[in-house]
Order: structure tokens, then sequence, then C-alpha cells
């Protein structure tokens, strides 16, 4: 017969203190991005176009897209961030919510738009180029 684990005090103080360290890091990013979209987007469209990740003929095009995208993930609801962000929440161990929600943007939906020609590398290798200009804002 299986032997029933159950978490004694200690571990479930432990447990809850660190999801409550992920929620709390989770929501002051996102409203770090309420505040101000625009610092997030520049750096991150100028990087992608720089590190031949995506293609473009109009960047200042690509770059209020991905204003727009987080202008909608500072009013989003948990569900729906949850819902855009789960088929890339595995790339990587400690995902920030906001590299993986533009992430998340650029493979399923900045691609369709009319000034972007074609989209480069691995959901990895995109993910990691974001997150570098998002983590250098972020404290």
């Amino acid at each position: 017969m299986a032997k029933v684990f159950r978490p004694s005090n200690r571990e479930s103080s432990i447990l809850s203190k660190i999801e409550s360290s992920k929620e709390h890091a989770r929501r002051l990013a996102i409203n770090l991005v309420r505040d101000d979209p625009a610092r997030f987007a520049g750096p991150v469209a100028m990087k992608l176009v720089e590190d031949h990740l995506v293609e473009t003929t109009n960047k200042n095009a690509m770059e209020e897209q991905l204003v727009k995208c987080l202008e909608t993930l500072s009013h989003a609801d948990e569900f729906d961030v949850d819902y855009q962000i789960a088929p890339f929440r595995n790339l990587v161990q400690q995902p920030n919510v906001v590299s993986l929600y533009l992430t998340a943007f650029v493979i399923e939906k900045l691609i369709n738009h009319k000034s972007v020609v074609d989209i480069f590398g691995s959901d990895a290798d995109i993910y990691l180029c974001i997150h570098k200009q998002v983590a250098k804002l972020l404290p």
C-alpha cells in the first residue's frame, strides 16, 4: 500500500512562501509594464531586428504592435495570460511572464502582421532575446 504524503507545517510554510514570492514577482512585472509599455517594446523590437530573428519592412509598426500587446497584458485577467503563454511555459526553467507573453505574441500573432516579412530562430532563441531586454528593465 502506498504511503500518503502529508507535508509538515514547516514544509507547508516554505512552499507557501515560494508560491507567494512567485506571484509577487509576476504582479510586480505586470505593474511595471502597465506604467510604460513603450519602455519595454522599443528595446525588444530593436533587438529582435538586430539579431535577425524578425525581418520587417517597418520597425515602428512592429514596435506599435508590441506596445499594444503589452497593454493587453497589463489589463488581462490571470486566465487569459495563462492561456496565451501555455504552449511556451516549458521553454525555460523559471520563465518571466512578460517575456513569455511577448514570445507567444511574436510567434503566434506578429507573424501575420503586414509589416513582418518572416520570423527566424527557435522559440527558445526568441524568448532569450526578448528576456535579455525585459530583464534589464525589471528590478
